[in-house]
């Protein structure tokens, strides 16, 4: 039996009596990925990406491991929430237009201790005066860095249009327009290099692909390193008691820690290993999270039905933003239907094992976006569901 097979016959067993569509965390994996984040951090704490969880019970347990502190959360409803749950360091990493969370959080201390704002734009400051309401807390924030590689003088650029700031002048220059403003207080700098951290570059059967991935990341490694260094060199002349640079991801954890600048590092995904995230050459990961979906028809030979499966995931459409049928090994979409909101066919010569009501396993092609279709997760340890536990959409929240 291969390894896969025998997970299979795992989760089979321990999700015997649970009706499919079922979505489970793999706790073994889970926490094997964690260690291994952390291994790779090499002493630098690693603040999770919630984006990437998006379940509380397996935020507290992450956090509760040594290695990681701090949540990097997704939007600003989300950051109010998880601190008043008593998550007591909410890093947000997306500038917000929520003018009502902007007012809570200006009104309370405990939040406005506890949740860090980001921004690039010093317009966005006026925003938050704008929707203070009377709040006079001083509101925490963090100035988001560019990491796009740009190269033949601008015209070619090679990375996420995230932050408008990239020299340190332009950063700086922001950073004094924060401390020049009453009610604001500079404390980080947060930079993903998403072109490295967030790109495989061992794409199987593409070699070519797969070398050109590697050296753009080396040299774009290389230009962010001394970038970054002189942003936080620039930074600190305006606001010495900068308490810390985030940068990473968990493609790049082990690159990102090796900066001298970076003081903390964001991982998310690492620990539940999508299926995007098998194409790397620094690191293997070992998939937590799969959900489940039941056989309902067998249209013919060759070939099976499962209820429900169209669950893409965000980004430039493909193929790779589909789930991948993981177990039993050997079945493949039918590529005139694909993965359909109600029903899924899907084809190979083990669709002829299959019985109505077997469970087909899938990986979803992102993290935590799966946690949008179930409102829960059943955790497994061995060949049995330890505990199940409320996803944020379990818990009656869906804040994107």
């Amino acid at each position: 039996m291969t390894a896969r097979a025998a997970d299979r016959a795992r989760y089979d067993r321990a999700t015997a009596q649970l009706d499919a569509p079922v979505a489970i965390v793999d706790l073994d994996a889970f926490d094997a990925n964690a260690e291994d984040l952390v291994r790779r951090a090499g002493g630098k704490p690693i603040r999770v990406a919630s984006k990437s969880v998006r379940c509380r019970a397996l935020l507290e347990r992450v956090l509760a491991r040594e290695g990681f502190a701090g949540i990097m959360s997704f939007t600003l409803a989300e950051s109010l929430w998880l601190a008043r749950s008593g998550f007591d360091d909410v890093l947000l990493a997306y500038p917000s237009a929520d003018r009502a969370g902007y007012a809570e959080l200006a009104a309370d201390p405990k939040l406005a201790a506890a949740v860090t704002v980001m921004i690039d734009d010093p317009a966005q400051l006026d925003l938050i005066d704008a929707a203070r309401a009377g709040g006079s807390e001083v509101v925490r924030v963090c100035l988001e860095l560019d990491t796009a590689l740009k190269l033949l003088g601008g015209r070619v650029r090679i990375g996420a249009r995230r932050s408008p700031l990239h020299s340190p002048a332009q950063v700086a220059e922001v950073a004094r327009a924060v401390v020049r403003r009453p009610g604001f207080k500079v404390v980080g700098i947060m930079a993903y290099e998403g072109h490295v951290a967030g790109v495989g570059d061992a794409v199987a059967g593409r070699p070519l692909r797969s070398r050109a991935v590697r050296l753009m990341q080396a040299a774009a490694r290389r230009e962010l390193a001394e970038r970054r260094a002189a942003v936080v060199r620039a930074v600190r002349e305006v606001v010495p008691d900068l308490e810390f640079v985030n940068g990473g991801g968990t493609g790049s954890v082990q690159h990102t820690a090796a900066e001298d600048a970076v003081t903390e590092i964001a991982a998310g995904s690492g620990l539940y290993v999508p299926r995007l995230f098998d194409n790397y050459t620094s690191f293997t990961g070992r998939p937590a999270a799969l959900f489940a979906l039941p056989v309902v028809r067998r249209p013919g030979v060759g070939v099976v039905t499962v209820l429900g499966g169209g669950y893409p995931a965000s980004g430039a459409p493909g193929a790779d933003r589909l789930p991948v049928p993981y177990l039993p090994e050997g079945l493949r979409y039918d590529p005139q239907e694909g993965a359909g909101e109600v029903q899924t066919p899907l084809l190979g010569p083990v669709a002829d094992d299959l019985l109505i009501d077997d469970k087909v396993w899938f990986r979803h092609a992102k993290a935590g976006e799966l946690c949008e279709r179930f409102d829960t997760l059943h955790l497994v340890e061995g060949d049995a569901v330890t505990a199940t536990v409320p996803t944020y959409r379990g818990e009656g929240h869906t804040f994107l």
